[in-house]
């Protein structure tokens, strides 16, 4: 199933469980803890979305693969953007142009 991978769709399942892939064989469970507002401008959509993942293994920056039981299968670049005792949190960003 291809995923949609649209601000309103996150927005949708924040607070599940998504699994992230960390090598061939594992996957860390991750739960969405953020969607960021919407921005459009005339020409852009701009929007964030963060995750929250145990500490261990930590995943460091870069592309994964990431599954969800309603979104599907898809890719997006992860940053990690803060880290305490409950675990790490997770970045990804959209920014793309608009449609005309």
């Amino acid at each position: 199933m291809a995923a949609t991978l649209e601000h309103e769709e996150f927005a949708r399942h924040v607070n599940t469980t998504f699994r992230v892939r960390v090598n061939e064989t594992e996957t860390v469970e991750a739960q969405l803890v953020g969607v960021s507002e919407l921005l459009l401008s005339p020409r852009q959509e701009r929007f964030a979305i963060v995750f929250r993942a145990p500490n261990e293994p930590f995943l460091g920056q870069g592309q994964r693969s990431i599954e969800h039981d309603q979104m599907g299968d898809f890719s997006l670049f992860l940053v990690p953007i803060g880290q305490d005792e409950r675990g790490t949190d997770y970045e990804a960003v959209f920014n793309r142009l608009v449609k005309s």
